[in-house]
Formats: structure tokens, C-alpha cells, sequence
């Protein structure tokens, strides 16, 4: 059980039998009346964002999230399978879990995967990922100082916005959070 006094920013708890994930909390102590706690909770699995208020003397049972490097094997429609790195289970996810940033993720890239009470809800791809360019326009020599973008094709099938410089068969360094060109890739 945890106390509402003791939210903290990523604190998971169990909420009328869903679990809530504390995005912002402030601890409110008005001039009259009692002190209450003002939060700002998402449901990690439909990602639903709600504001309440609660009174700090509650108290609700700790939700434990499991999160587990699995790495990313192959598709088969709309089931995606991950490898367990430990035991070698391939887990089938369905496509509908997976968020935006997966369409980065190549085979073979380890992800964070996402489980409550052994149901997966989520996939976190990596943060930063190393890209080969498959197809864009040619770069125009001289044009290296403006900051115009150009649409370019990643092996992943993904499209980004990328400098005029950049040709195919590059290999690109994407931030798969917000989907941008970070610059090129080091060896």
C-alpha cells in the first residue's frame, strides 16, 4: 500500500482496478479546511491522462510494472514477436499495443516491454536509433547552410524530414520520441 503523501512523479498505484501512473502531483495546503493532494495520473494502459484530488491519509495498493528487455525477432501480420534475452521464449505482441515510435525499430533491436500481472500493455522503443537511409532526393551541392529539409525513406520503411546533404545509403541518427533527424550516425 502506498500513502497519496508519498506520490512521487512515476509512482504506479491501483485505482478503482486500474492502474494509474502519477504524471504531476503538487501537495495543496489552503488557508482554511484541510490539506489535499492535487494529481495529474495517466492510465499506462489505455493512456488516458485524468486530473483528482485526493486527501493525503489515503492509501491504495501499489501496482508493480514490469519492465523487460526483450529484443524485437520478426512480424507476422498483426502479431509482432519479441524474444525474452534470459529464457528464449518468443512472446507474440499485437500491433495494436505498439505506439508510434516502433516504426523505428528494426529486427533484432532491444526494446522495453511493458507488463501488469503478465498482461503486456505497452513496448518502449529505444530512445535513439541508427538508421540507413533507403531513399531520397539527391542533395544539391552548396546547399549545405540553409535549414531546409527534404523527405527521405528509412530501411524501416519510416519517413523523415532530413538536411539537404544527406543522400542514400547514409546512415542517420532519429530520435524515436519525436520522430527527428539528430545528424549522422557515428561508426
Amino acid at each position: 500500500m502506498i500513502s497519496v503523501s508519498d506520490f512521487r512523479n512515476g509512482v504506479t498505484f491501483e485505482l478503482d482496478g486500474k492502474v494509474m501512473q502519477i504524471v504531476e502531483f503538487q501537495h495543496v495546503k489552503p488557508g482554511k479546511g484541510a490539506a489535499f493532494v492535487r494529481v495529474k495520473m495517466k492510465n499506462v494502459i489505455t493512456g488516458a491522462v485524468t486530473e483528482t484530488t485526493f486527501n493525503p491519509n489515503d492509501k491504495y495498493p501499489t501496482a508493480y510494472v514490469e519492465r523487460k528487455k526483450m529484443e524485437y525477432s520478426y512480424s507476422d501480420g498483426d502479431l509482432y514477436y519479441f524474444m525474452d534475452m534470459e529464457t528464449y521464449d518468443m512472446i507474440p505482441i499485437d500491433k495494436a499495443i505498439l505506439d508510434d515510435s516502433f516504426r523505428f525499430v528494426k529486427e533484432n533491436d532491444a526494446c522495453t516491454v511493458l507488463s501488469y500481472k503478465g498482461n503486456v500493455f505497452g513496448v518502449e522503443a529505444p530512445n535513439f536509433v541508427d538508421l540507413e537511409v533507403t531513399k531520397t532526393e539527391p542533395g544539391l551541392a552548396g546547399n549545405t547552410a540553409t535549414n531546409t529539409l527534404k523527405p527521405a525513406t528509412l530501411e524501416t520503411g519510416a519517413e523523415v524530414k532530413v538536411p539537404l546533404f544527406i543522400n542514400e545509403g547514409d546512415k542517420i541518427t532519429i530520435d524515436t520520441r519525436t520522430g527527428e533527424y539528430l545528424g549522422r550516425a557515428k561508426s
